[in-house]
């Protein structure tokens, strides 16, 4: 694996209950059609931009688990990061190893934010470079004790201090990277917001987006609005509830 794809964000998966519901409510927003993959041991359709596999859309494989997206970070030895896994605190959910792709773990930070390590058996997926349309531009964790998920996480993946904000009332929003460009943030969870990871991807136009998440069943509870930088961003929930997010540069 090239240096410096260690500690990207190497995949996103949707985990549901209704693959096809999925399909209809994601393609007209990102533009990502799907393809299904014949090496899974069941059905496992991968999210396409044009060419490029940019993510994973499968069934639930367990009725008690909530419909979710789940990123994979990019690690050349996962025995050697399970392990600081645990020296720091966290839990090791579930050890898995798919035949010509690599071994992975689901696992989960001392504030239950839950996040998957992989060991790919070849170059890893990931690029450090800004994000195009169509793809995953930025990675965003809400927690209860965001300096002790960044100790974690810069000890677990080798991320780096790529800078902080001061929202004012809601803390320091630390930014982090691996590479040459920031992969996302950390801040302080609001009152009655659960800890767990968000994703952003990058569509032309966040407005247009926004609107077409509330046409589709979707629910958009924040934005469009703009950030620093002059970029605009709109989260919400999918048609099935799933929190995802929208953004569009300047």
């Amino acid at each position: 694996m090239a240096d410096g794809l260690m500690g990207r964000f190497a995949w996103f998966e949707l985990m549901t209950r209704d693959v096809a519901g999925a399909r209809s409510f994601y393609s007209p927003i990102t533009g990502w059609s799907t393809s299904l993959w014949e090496g899974a041991s069941g059905p496992y359709e991968m999210w396409m931009k044009g060419d490029l596999a940019v993510g994973g859309l499968m069934e639930l494989p367990q009725p008690d688990i909530p419909p979710c997206w789940l990123s994979y970070v990019s690690t050349p030895g996962l025995d050697g990061t399970l392990a600081k896994v645990r020296d720091a605190g966290g839990s090791v959910l579930n050890e898995m190893a798919v035949p010509e792709v690599g071994r992975f773990a689901v696992i989960a930070d001392p504030q239950h934010g839950v996040i998957a390590a992989i060991e790919p058996e070849s170059e890893a997926p990931g690029h450090d470079r800004p994000a195009e349309v169509g793809e995953f531009s930025w990675c965003e964790l809400t927690t209860t004790d965001p300096e002790g998920a960044w100790r974690f996480y810069a000890e677990v993946f080798g991320w780096e201090d790529a800078g902080t904000m001061d929202l004012g009332e809601m803390g320091i929003y630390q930014m982090f990277s691996r590479g040459a460009h920031p992969l996302g943030g950390i801040y302080r969870a609001p009152e009655g917001v659960p800890t767990g990871w968000l994703y952003y991807v990058r569509v032309p136009d966040a407005k247009a987006a926004a609107e077409q998440v509330e046409k589709l069943g979707g629910v958009i509870h924040n934005g469009p609005v703009e950030v620093p930088g002059g970029d605009l961003v709109a989260q919400g929930v999918d048609s099935q509830g799933v929190a995802f997010a929208v953004h569009s540069t300047a």
